[in-house]
Parts: structure tokens; sequence; C-alpha cells
């Protein structure tokens, strides 16, 4: 299979602050190294480096992979791993500060809301303008162009100037445009988070079929774990700028988490010690110290929670958890020690460990976990308030479809009884 993309020892860095190093001997070091075709002294590859009165910021750091023709990859990072930069230097929007980029193909990208798009220009010159950009005849362009206007849904303003479009039929159009006209390699950026879940949906079954008919190759960047899973079999995980993983989509998203949501700092900070005999080691989630998790049909809607501390005197100690939502909420309950009516003492070092599972049928949404240890109905002896966020990734329907419980459709799904 021939190769789409190659990137080999990638790496790009931005200078802040003023232009120059800050002295004129820096300066002129630079300039003399440039003109004997040397590497520049101000780039070295270590993270964030004081030139000066500025800093040399490493966006992205020695980045190899390959991509065949016709793959569809996922690219997932944290904020600020580095994401965006990638693509831009892919797209050749910016250039890389060492390394090399190879492709086979024309790109079209969406990078950001209105890429490529005149402000003043109507969306049906936008169309033909942006095919330009691509290379393509005027003939092929006008057999692609009823195709474009209906799946952005844009046919009563296609003569109107888009900067009068909302972001939505913006990002419609665009989407559309890089879609049907015949690049060899399409790169999405998290630009589809504009569109409504219709659109969404549509943009990734569009995807699907340009990848597996068209046998044309797809670089997709986004923050939604079930779309990367959905339609990528292999995916990319950055970190500050490194590649750190690349591999299968299912174990990527897993490095994703754990790279994302780790944050022991954070979770100590969060709690509020209510008796003194009580001390916490730490609180880990699924055998991670981590503030975020993911519950869907890999880890069938549950995870376990591990609480490891000390108590100086013999003291009975409880479980308690309790969920909410963005309004403070509160929708869901976990304490064992009033249900099983059993808790047990505790003195010196101890562990407790509690596998909390939740129903497959909830519509799509976010819950807040805040923790307490407690003596039941007697005392609390820890708090930690909003500790965990918890994603459960909602119960699919038959077409695949799924409510939301932030757009009204109410937290459980209800069974018709046969």
């Amino acid at each position: 299979m021939l190769t789409a993309i190659k990137v080999e020892n990638l790496s790009k860095a931005y200078q802040l602050g003023q232009i120059g190093t800050g002295t004129l001997t820096r300066d002129l070091e630079r300039w003399h190294a440039r003109l004997r075709g040397k590497e520049d002294p101000l780039w070295r590859v270590g993270g964030s480096q004081s030139v000066g009165t500025n800093e040399v910021v490493w966006s992205l750091k020695d980045i190899n992979f390959e991509i065949k023709q016709g793959e569809s990859v996922g690219v997932i990072g944290r904020n600020g791993a580095g994401k965006s930069t990638l693509l831009k230097v892919l797209s050749k929007v910016t250039s890389p500060t060492r390394g090399l980029v190879s492709g086979n193909g024309r790109v079209a990208s969406l990078l950001e809301v209105g890429t490529g798009f005149h402000p003043e220009l109507s969306g049906r010159e936008n169309i033909y303008l942006n095919g330009a950009i691509l290379g393509m005849r005027k003939k092929e362009i006008n057999r692609k162009f009823e195709e474009i206007v209906h799946f952005a849904g844009v046919e009563r303003f296609i003569d109107t100037p888009v900067k009068r479009y909302s972001s939505g039929m913006y990002v419609r159009l665009a989407f559309s445009v890089a879609a049907h006209l015949e690049s060899e390699i399409l790169i999405v950026d998290e630009v589809l988070a504009v569109g409504d879940a219709e659109f969404q949906k549509k943009c990734l079954g569009k995807m699907g079929d340009i990848s597996t008919a068209e046998g044309r190759t797809i670089l997709f960047v986004s923050h939604h774990m079930a779309s990367i899973k959905a339609f990528c079999k292999r995916a990319l995980v950055l970190d500050q700028g490194e590649l750190k993983e690349d591999t299968d989509v299912h174990t990527a998203v897993t490095r994703y988490h754990e790279l994302a949501f780790t944050n022991h700092q954070a979770i100590k900070r969060q709690i509020q010690i209510v008796n003194v005999n009580i001390s916490i080691n730490s609180i880990r989630i699924n055998g991670l110290e981590c503030s975020e998790i993911e519950l869907n049909e890999d880890n069938a809607y549950s995870f376990q929670l591990e609480i490891n501390g000390h108590a100086k005197l013999p003291t009975n100690i409880g479980v308690e958890c309790r969920f909410y939502d963005d309004y403070a909420t509160a929708l869901a309950f976990f304490s064992p020690g009033h249900y099983q009516g059993k808790v047990n003492s505790y003195q010196g070092d101890f562990s407790l460990t509690h596998h909390i599972s939740f129903p497959a049928e909830l519509n799509e949404t976010s819950l807040y976990m805040s923790l307490f240890l407690t003596d039941p109905g007697k005392e609390y002896l820890i708090k930690a308030e909003r500790i965990l966020k918890v994603n459960h990734n909602g119960y699919p329907m038959l077409g695949g479809f799924k409510f939301s419980y932030q757009k009204g459709a109410g937290l459980l799904f209800l069974r018709e009884k046969m």
C-alpha cells in the first residue's frame, strides 16, 4: 500500500516575546549559522528555553510516523499537546523548524471555522475558490457543486456572503467543500464541535465513506473519544509536543486518559479532613490518581474506587459517593454502609476498594462525584467535593444515535415492558 504521509524527526519551535535574541552578539551568531547552512543555535530541543528576554517553546519534538493511503487516523491529546500545530505543518500552513514531511497527493484541510473562505465572497464563489486552490478545473467543481450545497444544507443562502453565515452554517459548508472536492488527504481539526449532533453524525458517516469507498487518507482531531473510536482504527497520542503512542485506537484512548486526567496534586487539594484521626494517602480510580473517567461498553459502565489512608484510633469507616449534574442536582448515591448496614472498623493503615456500576441505559451525560468517608449516620471523617468527573457515553439507539441529558432528554432511558 502506498504511503500517504511520512513524518521524520519533525520539530516545531515558536519564539515568544520580541523578535530577536535580545543581544546583538546572539543575533549575529544566528545570522552567521544560517549563512553557513548550519543549525540555528537558538533551537535546541528540550522544552522551554530562555533566550535573553524571550522564550523558545517547542510545540513538537522529534515526531516520527507514517500513514498509508486510505487509513483513517485519530490525533488525540490534551489542550496544548501539539495536535493543531502538527496538522498545520502537514497542511503546509506553517513550516517545521526541523525534520521532514512528505506526502503523496493533494491535501484538503479544515483546521478552524472559516479556513480558506473569504468573508466577502458568497458561498458559491468560495466553493469555486477552494476548488481552484486544490488545483481542480471548473468542470470538476461543477460536477460536485450540487452535492456540496445539498450536504451543507445552505441552498437558500448559497449566493449570500459567508460573513453573514452563522458559525454552524460556516462549518457545514467548509466541511462539505473539503469532503467533496477531490483531494487525496483530508485533515480535520476539532471544528466539528461547532455543528449540532445530527451534523456531526452526518460528517462521521461521510468521512467513513470517503475513506473506505474512495480510498482517501484522513487525519481527525477530536476530544470526543466516542467519535475517535467509532471512526478510527489507529490513533496518535501527543503530550507536550511528544508522540507518546502510535497504536490501535482502544490502546491509544486508554493512554490518553492516563495522560490527560492523572493529577495527584489536584486530588489532594480537594480533600478536607474533618476527623483529625484520619489521614488519606491516595485516592485511585481504576488504579490511577485521575480526575476524569469515561464510562462505556468497554468497561461495562463501571469503575473501581480505591482509598488508602491511616487511622490513628479505631474508627468505623464507610464510603459514600454522591453524583451531581452541572447544576448541582443530586442524581445518584452510593453508600454500602447505609444499604448493607455493615461498616468495618480500622486502626493503622487501611485500604477500601469498591466497584461502582452505572446503568447502561443512561442518556449521554457528565456527572461530578463528591466523595465522603463516614461513620454512617454518625459523623463525616473526610470530604472531597467534586473530586471526579464521570462521562457516561450514553445508551446507543438502534441506528447508533444517542440522546443527551444536557439537551433535555432526561437522565434515564426507559424500556418498554415486553
